[in-house]
């Protein structure tokens, strides 16, 4: 192990000692108040306010590149420390990031010139991108190469977003946004089938964990490959019998995996069951997006919702309460407020992905009360944790 000298290590503030405190935190400050103020803009009660390229432009963006972008960095720059045994970054540069993702956000809220919007936006993820690469080139760490890969692919996505945001062109910017919602289910992916057959055998105190089945994971990577090219291309945008067919093959694929790592014992440990039910709800995203494709769902939306909403959000909620507790010393008991969490999370995931289409604007306030609510609990049990060092005296 190559790690920081401990008495270096301590000097440095605690809310900026590894990356997971600082952008977890704001990034679930920021969700929680994006979806919020976007129901008001699309209810009609923000007029005379238009952030950069308009408020669709704004939400599409923001809850992709900024929210997730932030929870993926934060989550990567922290686990890349234990995965290489070099430090992470910490300090005066870890704070340098943390101020570009923050410009990053106030100039596109704000309404700067468009110029600092696409400067700040379209440099921060290069530069997580970059820190990865620097950790795991030098010990030849191939087995996270693929993680810098789909972080410069995100980057890249970004970029055609900026553009058509530059250029006025919506579907430019919805082909890099759709294609950035399958490149994060991708990251999250990867990740997933590391940690969740870890954690619940971990978790459970079973004898063995589940073994991946090598042929499967390699066929999901390249069919998610395929996928992020086609909405990236906007090829998948429309109606394609041909890709409906590979997009249910992936969700019975993923449904497979799933099923694998499942043990009844799972419902009683909310760490566990949390990460459970989100990865289930990837699985309901690739079967709805080949159905759409198919022809046999009139809205893309209820797929890119559950993906989005139920899936990657899901997932970031279990993963940030789990690993906060983790990094910072403590048991991975969660509090009690934030299993209820869990719960109103998923209830609001439900309603923004069935209930809307039965009642658009009364279920649209209750998802995005419940995504709120979820959120708020998890910024008042686990902020303090982030800001203060660790209980048990140790750097990180």
């Amino acid at each position: 192990m190559q790690m920081m000298d401990r008495s270096k290590a301590l000097s440095i503030t605690p809310f900026l000692r590894l990356g997971f405190r600082p952008f977890f935190f704001f990034g679930v400050i920021l969700a929680m108040l994006a979806v919020p103020l976007w129901v008001m803009a699309l209810t009609g009660h923000i007029e005379s306010w238009q952030p950069v390229g308009g408020w669709l432009a704004w939400h599409r963006h923001e809850l992709l590149f900024g929210f997730a972008g932030a929870i993926v960095a934060g989550f990567l720059l922290t686990a890349v420390q234990t995965w290489t045994g070099a430090p992470g970054l910490s300090g005066n540069l870890l704070l340098g990031l943390v101020v570009v993702w923050l410009l990053a956000r106030l100039s596109w809220l704000v309404g700067m010139p468009v110029g600092w919007v696409v400067l700040f936006n379209g440099l921060f993820m290069p530069l997580v991108a970059l820190q990865m690469a620097r950790s795991v080139w030098p010990v030849r760490q191939v087995r996270n190469y693929p993680l810098v890969v789909v972080l410069v692919a995100l980057s890249l996505l970004e970029l055609l977003v900026l553009y058509g945001v530059v250029q006025g062109n919506d579907a430019l910017q919805r082909q890099g946004v759709l294609g950035g919602v399958w490149a994060v289910g991708a990251l999250m992916s990867i990740i997933g089938g590391r940690v969740i057959p870890f954690f619940t055998q971990r978790g459970l105190l079973r004898l063995k964990q589940v073994a991946p089945i090598a042929w499967l994971e390699q066929a999901l990577q390249l069919g998610t490959v395929v996928i992020i090219l086609t909405f990236a291309t906007g090829w998948a945008l429309e109606r394609n019998a041909f890709l409906g067919v590979i997009f249910i093959a992936m969700g019975i694929g993923h449904g497979v995996r799933m099923g694998r790592w499942y043990d009844s014992g799972l419902w009683k440990v909310p760490l566990l069951w949390s990460l459970h039910v989100a990865y289930a709800w990837f699985a309901v995203a690739f079967l709805t997006m080949g159905l759409w494709h198919l022809g046999w769902l009139g809205n893309m939306s209820l797929a890119v919702h559950s993906l989005t909403v139920g899936g990657m959000s899901g997932l970031i909620l279990a993963m940030i309460a789990r690993v906060t507790l983790g990094h910072t010393g403590r048991m991975l008991t969660p509090p009690k407020a934030m299993i209820a969490g869990f719960v109103v999370f998923n209830l609001g995931a439900l309603f923004r992905v069935f209930g809307v289409e039965m009642a658009y604007n009364t279920f649209l306030w209750l998802a995005a009360l419940c995504w709120f609510f979820s959120l708020l609990v998890y910024l008042v049990k686990y902020g303090p944790m982030l800001w203060r060092a660790r209980v048990d005296g140790a750097p990180g």
